[in-house]
């Protein structure tokens, strides 16, 4: 049976936050560059108050301490983010991927943009798995963890080409990933990620049902569920004609969601 408090409430509050914080974040990286240091520097604290949040409700299984543990890896993801997006923490190549570049030589080029943000994420996770060893709440290790497989999924996916590549949140310092993009084509590492993502977040809607009811253990199963569904929208956006500007347009500066629709427009 589903429950107000143990399934729908998890399932809306995860999507609003994933809504918000987004385009809180577009905002951010999408502003001038001077005042990326300021808005890094706000992004740590908030990134050190998750890590607390985690480590303080590792020890207490109840529904509070399961949704505050959630929130910080929220938090400990979106810094995250925002370091990437802004250029702090991404690759040590800063350019386009060389015209002609094909197989292992153009997927080391891709790395190699990305790279110190993959690892950041890996160390992360590693001291999150650490700090939580065996603890009863663990919800937010897992939920980071889970961020971290669909976001990598996600890049590989791009890397190898979807028929859909919607980078209007993308901010123009940036740019230059769009060239380790693969073509628009639907490969089988997208059918295969669209199935095992709907595998996932099914056995976890199943998990929440056949929790007990209102407990600590529902509501859990319940955030990661809505996590790894919204990481199934996120997927079938590749394959859909969907952009992302259509969401977080409201996020984006007026000029440049204006200067993109022109360019798609054919408009000069």
């Amino acid at each position: 049976m589903v429950s107000w408090s143990g399934h729908i409430v998890p399932v809306i509050v995860t999507i609003a936050v994933w809504f918000f914080a987004t385009g809180l974040i577009a905002w951010l990286d999408n502003r001038d560059r001077s005042t990326f240091p300021r808005s890094l520097v706000l992004g740590g604290i908030a990134g050190v108050a998750g890590l607390l949040l985690i480590l303080q409700s590792a020890q207490t299984v109840s529904v509070w301490a399961v949704y505050l543990s959630f929130a910080g890896a929220l938090l400990v993801w979106s810094w995250h983010e925002l370091a990437f997006l802004t250029g702090a923490v991404a690759g040590p190549r800063r350019e386009t991927c060389p015209v002609g570049s094909s197989g292992l030589k153009r997927f080391s080029h891709a790395s190699a943009a990305v790279i110190h943000h993959e690892i950041a994420l890996a160390v992360t996770a590693l001291l999150l798995l650490a700090i939580t060893w065996n603890a009863p709440n663990q919800i937010g290790t897992i939920a980071f963890l889970l961020l971290f497989v669909l976001r990598l999924s996600a890049k590989l996916n791009m890397f190898a080409g979807v028929p859909n590549m919607s980078t209007d949140i993308l901010p123009p310092h940036l740019e230059y990933l769009k060239s380790y993009f693969g073509p628009n084509r639907f490969t089988w590492l997208l059918g295969a990620t669209l199935i095992s993502s709907i595998a996932l977040a099914s056995w976890l809607g199943a998990l929440a049902l056949g929790s007990q009811e209102g407990s600590a253990e529902m509501v859990g199963a319940s955030l990661l569920f809505a996590l790894a569904a919204l990481g199934v929208i996120e997927h079938l956006f590749f394959a859909l004609p969907f952009r992302d500007g259509a969401l977080w347009g409201w996020a984006l500066p007026a000029r440049m969601v204006g200067r993109k629709s022109m360019i798609e427009e054919g408009v000069t």
